[in-house]
C-alpha cells in the first residue's frame, strides 16, 4: 500500500461565554435540594415477574409532581422583586433576611421551591423550631409524602434530638407497605438526606416483602457504593446473576463505571476472589466464569483470560466461539501471542470444527501483524511467516476462500522479502481465480499498483489505479484509487495535477481519505505557493518515493540535499520526520527517537509536532518497554495538542497504561 502521511486536524479553539445571572444558578441548585423526590415512582410488578432496573449514572432529578409545582418563572429570566431579593440575600449568606422573603413567597404560593428554600434558611440559621413548624405544616397538606416525613426526622437530627429522629425514621420503615413505588420513594428520601443506613434498611425490608420477585440488588449495591463497602456491593451485583445470566451486561457496566472512579488498589482482587468462590460453589453457572474472564480482560491479563476461556470451553464442550472472540480482542490490543494461542486451540479441535478454516487463516494474519506491525523482526521471522503462508495455502488450496492469504503472501514478498516479481505473479494468478467479488479484485489491483510503484513502473501502476477508480466511482475504494493516483503524480513532481485530484477527494465519504487528501493538498500548497521555486518540493517527493521503494540510503541523501541547498526551508520539520520514519524502518530506534524528539523541540508549533510526540510515546511503549515514559508522552500530547486527531487514541492508551478499566 502506498505510504501515507498521517492526517492532521487544525486546532481550532473556540471560547464560549454563558452569561447567566448568578441568581438563576442558585435557583437551579436549590430546586434540586434533598427534599425533592429523586426518581419517578416505579410501578408495582406482578408476582413472579423479574424486571430489575438498569443502573445509570446518578443525576439530580425531581419527580414529575414537583416539576408541575415549579413556578413558571423559576426557569425564566424575569423575577419578581421579592424573588430577586430572596436569592440575593441567600447568595450573600444573609439567611435571616432571605428567610423573610422566602416565607412571604411561600405563604402566597406554597410550592416545593419556596418550601425548600425557606427550610434551607432555617437550617443555616439553626432555627429548628421554625423548621419543624414548616415541615409539619406541609405534612398536614400531604400526609403521605415520604420526603416530607423524612424531612421531619432530619430536622430532629439536626436539632440534636436523636431519639425523636430515630423514632420518626423507624416508624416510617415499620409502617411501610408492600408497594414497590413506596419503597423506592422512601429509600430515595432517605438517600437524599444522606441517611444511607435507613435507605438500606428500607430496601432490605422491601426485599423481604417481595422475596424472590424483586430483590432490589441494584439499588442496594448503589447504597453500598455510597457507604464505601466494596465487598458488600460486589456481593449484591453477583447475587443478581443467580436470578438471570441476562444481567451480566448491566453488572459489567455498573462495575466498570464504579471501578473507574474508585482508586483502591484491592478492588479487582476483591471481585476476583468472590468470583472464584462462586465458580466453586455454583459450578453449573457459567456466568461467573464469564465474569472472571471479563475482569481479566479489563486488567489486560489476556493470558489469564485465555486460560479461563479454554477451561470453560472444555467444561461446556463448546465449539471455540469464545476463544475466537477472545482472539479478536487480543489482536486489537496488540496481544498477538495470546491471540495465536487462541487460534491454535481451536485448530486442535480438528478440521471438522466450524471455526477450523477461519482459525487457520486468522492465525497466519495474526502472525503477520505480530512480526510486521512494529518493525521488530529478523530475516528468520520473515522466513517463518512465509512458511506459514505456504503451508496454510497448501492445505486449504488456492480458491476464493483462501484468497486473502494469497494476497497477504504477495504483500509479504513485495515489501519485506524483496521478491517483487513473485508478488506480481501471485496477484496476477489470484485475479484469475473464480468466485472473487468485484471489490476484492479491486483491492488486488490496488496492491498490484503499489508493487509496480515499488518497482518503479509508475505509469503501469497508474493504469491499475485508474481502472479501479473508473469501476468504483461512487465508492470509497474508488476514492482510494484516486488518492493513490494523485500520490503517483506527486512523486513525479506533477504537483498541480496531484493537487487538483486531491481537492476533489476532500469531499470523499470516507473521512480517512478526505483527511489524507486535505493534508497532502495543504502540504503541496504550503510548500509551492509562497516559494515559486519547486525544486525543494521535487527533491522531497523524490525522497518519499525512494523511501517507499526501500532505497533508504538514496532517500536520506536526497533529504540532506534539500538541507544543504535550501537551508531553513519550510520543509525542515518534514525532513526530520521523514528521516525518523526511515530510521524506524531500518530498526535504528534510538536514532529515530532522537529525531522525533528534536522535531518536538524545534518545531513544537508545526503540524507534525503531535505526530512526532505520538510516535515517541509508541516507541517507548512498544520498542523500549518504558510505560512510564510512554504515559508521559501521551499525556503531553493530550495537554499540548487537544485538537489533534491522535488525541482519542492517545487518551485510550494513556488510560490503559494507567490501569483504568475500559469498556
Amino acid at each position: 500500500m502506498l505510504t501515507r502521511q498521517k492526517s492532521k486536524q487544525f486546532d481550532v479553539k473556540r471560547s464560549y461565554r454563558l452569561d447567566i445571572p448568578l441568581f438563576l444558578l442558585l435557583l437551579f441548585v436549590i430546586t434540586f435540594s434533598p427534599s425533592h423526590k429523586a426518581l419517578a415512582q416505579k410501578d408495582s410488578i406482578k408476582k413472579g415477574d423479574i424486571n430489575l432496573p438498569v443502573i445509570q449514572e446518578k443525576e439530580p432529578a425531581i419527580s414529575s409532581e414537583k416539576k408541575d409545582n415549579l413556578p413558571e418563572d423559576a426557569t425564566l429570566k424575569d423575577k419578581t422583586p421579592d424573588e430577586q431579593l430572596a436569592v440575593q440575600y441567600f447568595q450573600n449568606k444573609e439567611f435571616d433576611k432571605a428567610a423573610i422573603y422566602y416565607e412571604k413567597l411561600f405563604n402566597k404560593n406554597p410550592i416545593d421551591f419556596y418550601y425548600n428554600s425557606l427550610l434551607n434558611c432555617f437550617f443555616e440559621l439553626k432555627d429548628f423550631k421554625k423548621a419543624e413548624k414548616l415541615v409539619k405544616k406541609q405534612i398536614k397538606k400531604q400526609p403521605q409524602r415520604y420526603s416530607l416525613l423524612v424531612d421531619l426526622g432530619y430536622v430532629y437530627k439536626c436539632a440534636g434530638e436523636i431519639s425523636d429522629s430515630k423514632k420518626e425514621y423507624e416508624k416510617l420503615i415499620d409502617n411501610l407497605e408492600p408497594n414497590q413505588g413506596n419503597i423506592f420513594e422512601l429509600a430515595n428520601a432517605f438517600n437524599q438526606r444522606k441517611e444511607l443506613d435507613y435507605a438500606l434498611e428500607t430496601y432490605l425490608k422491601g426485599r423481604k416483602m417481595f422475596k424472590d420477585t424483586y430483590p432490589f440488588n441494584f439499588e442496594v449495591a448503589e447504597i453500598y457504593i455510597q457507604k464505601g463497602d466494596l465487598e458488600a456491593m460486589i456481593n449484591e451485583y453477583l447475587d443478581v446473576l443467580l436470578i438471570s445470566d441476562g444481567y451480566i451486561g448491566q453488572v459489567q457496566n455498573s462495575l466498570a463505571r464504579i471501578y473507574q472512579s474508585d482508586q483502591r488498589e484491592n478492588k479487582n482482587e476483591l471481585l476476583k476472589n468472590q468470583l472464584l468462590r462462586r465458580i466453586q460453589k455454583y459450578p453449573d453457572r457459567k456466568v461467573y466464569a464469564e465474569m472472571l474472564i471479563w475482569i481479566m480482560i479489563q486488567e489486560k491479563d489476556f493470558n489469564g483470560a485465555f486460560i479461563q476461556a479454554k477451561a470453560l470451553d472444555r467444561r461446556l464442550k463448546e465449539d471455540g466461539t469464545r476463544l475466537i472472540e477472545l482472539a479478536e480482542m487480543c489482536s486489537s490490543n496488540n496481544q498477538y501471542d495470546v491471540a495465536v494461542k487462541c487460534y491454535q486451540y481451536v485448530i486442535e479441535k480438528g478440521n471438522e470444527n466450524y471455526y477450523y478454516v477461519v482459525s487457520k487463516i486468522e492465525l497466519v494474519n495474526t502472525l503477520n501483524k505480530k512480526i510486521t506491525q512494529f518493525g521488530k523482526y529478523t530475516p528468520l521471522d520473515l522466513a517463518d511467516l512465509e512458511k506459514h503462508y505456504i503451508q496454510t495455502i497448501g492445505e486449504l488450496g488456492k480458491n476464493a476462500g483462501s484468497a486473502p492469504l494469497l494476497k497477504g503472501l504477495a504483500h509479504l514478498n513485495a515489501f519485506y522479502l524483496n521478491n517483487d516479481q513473485k508478488a506480481i505473479d501471485l496477484l496476477e494468478e489470484l485475479l484469475e481465480l473464480p468466485g472473487l467479488s468485484d471489490k476484492f479484485q479491486a483491492e488486488c489491483k490496488l496492491d498490484l499498483g503499489d508493487i509496480l510503484v515499488l518497482t518503479d513502473n509508475i505509469w503501469d501502476a497508474s493504469l491499475y489505479f485508474s481502472q479501479v477508480e473508473k469501476s468504483f466511482k461512487h465508492d470509497p475504494i474508488g476514492d482510494e484509487a484516486k488518492y493513490r493516483n494523485a500520490r503517483v503524480s506527486y512523486y513525479v513532481g506533477d504537483f498541480k495535477w496531484a493537487q487538483a485530484q486531491l481537492d476533489v477527494l476532500k469531499g470523499s465519504t470516507s473521512k480517512l481519505i478526505a483527511n489524507d487528501a486535505m493534508q497532502l493538498s495543504l502540504f503541496i500548497s504550503d510548500n509551492t505557493t509562497v516559494d515559486t521555486n519547486t525544486a525543494p518540493m521535487t527533491y522531497f517527493a523524490q525522497a518519499e518515493l525512494l523511501a517507499y521503494q526501500n532505497k533508504d540510503e538514496e532517500a536520506l541523501i536526497t533529504l540532506d540535499t534539500i538541507n544543504n541547498y535550501f537551508p531553513a526551508h519550510s520543509l525542515a520539520d518534514d525532513i526530520i520526520y521523514r528521516k525518523a520514519k526511515i530510521m524506524e524502518k531500518k530498526q535504528k530506534f534510538e536514532e529515530a527517537a532522537k529525531l522525533y524528539q528534536s522535531l518536538t523541540e524545534l518545531f513544537s508549533s508545526d503540524l507534525l509536532a503531535d505526530d512526532a510526540l505520538f510516535r515517541l510515546a509508541e516507541m517507548q511503549q512498544f520498542y523500549f518497554n518504558n510505560n512510564e515514559k510512554a504515559k508521559e508522552y501521551y499525556q503531553k500530547l493530550l495537554t499540548n495538542y487537544p485538537g489533534s486527531l491522535l488525541t482519542v487514541e492517545a487518551r485510550k492508551r494513556f488510560r490503559a497504561l494507567r490501569g483504568d478499566i475500559l469498556n
